[in-house]
């Protein structure tokens, strides 16, 4: 996967400058000149910002810990989760997490590509299909895109994994998750989701842009394992610290 990255990285680096000059644009996060193209709209200064994660976290659901003593936390102990693991690039806050919120909250999709990349030079398994966690379709109407959609497309598209954007749907219109406790998020989230199609045998990679509790990824990829799936591994963007 690597080195998949990498030739696509190498392909557009030549041309990037060229771009950008031809088609400048302002960073939406500093309002600075956009000056690399294979991560515009963010500026060269904005995008060294975001760092990916590497301490120490769960060896299950990644959720990021204050020291090395853990190894698994209190959620996964008590009741394993239906994926076999996380794999997160960094960590939901300073500029990564406003570069997400510019995505899903003021509409700039040209951030999902990216961004989409910086999950691209993940070490990833090989998978037969990509799914992305889904909005209801009430949600989808309000905001105009999924903001996982958009991502997962990047990760298909430059990892040759194939992308099944309608196999998981979410059925049932839950309020937001934000400001709600762990407990509220479950029950919250549960019964929302179900699978259309086969997807017997296969090995899923489910993409969400952030992660907090992971009530939405327990509860969508319960609903791949019923369905069949082999395995459910969850790709995230950002993780949110211990909550």
């Amino acid at each position: 996967m690597r080195q998949m990255w990498n030739t696509f990285e190498n392909r557009y680096s030549l041309i990037s400058h060229i771009i950008n000059i031809l088609y400048p644009s302002k960073c939406p996060l500093c309002e600075g000149n956009s000056d690399k193209f294979i991560h515009s709209p963010l500026c060269t200064y904005c995008w060294s910002q975001i760092r990916s994660y590497n301490g120490p976290s769960c060896r299950i659901c990644a959720m990021p810990f204050p020291s090395e003593l853990s190894s698994i936390c209190k959620q996964c102990f008590k009741q394993s989760p239906p994926f076999s693991k996380v794999i997160n690039f960094g960590i939901y806050e300073g500029v990564l997490a406003e570069a997400i919120n510019q995505l899903k909250f003021h509409g700039v999709r040209r951030i999902a590509k990216p961004l989409g990349t910086l999950m691209c030079s993940l070490s990833l398994p090989l998978m037969d299909g990509i799914v992305p966690v889904p909005l209801h379709i009430k949600s989808l109407r309000e905001r105009g895109f999924n903001q996982s959609l958009l991502i997962a497309r990047i990760l298909s598209r430059s990892l040759h994994i194939p992308l099944f954007m309608d196999i998981l749907i979410k059925k049932k219109d839950t309020p937001p998750q934000i400001g709600l406790s762990a407990k509220e998020r479950i029950a919250n989230i549960r019964n929302a989701f179900t699978v259309i199609g086969d997807i017997k045998g296969l090995r899923i990679l489910l993409v969400d842009d952030v992660m907090t509790t992971g009530a939405t990824a327990r509860a969508c990829s319960h609903e791949l394992v019923k369905a069949g799936a082999l395995e459910v591994i969850v790709l995230t963007l950002a993780r949110s610290r211990m909550v």
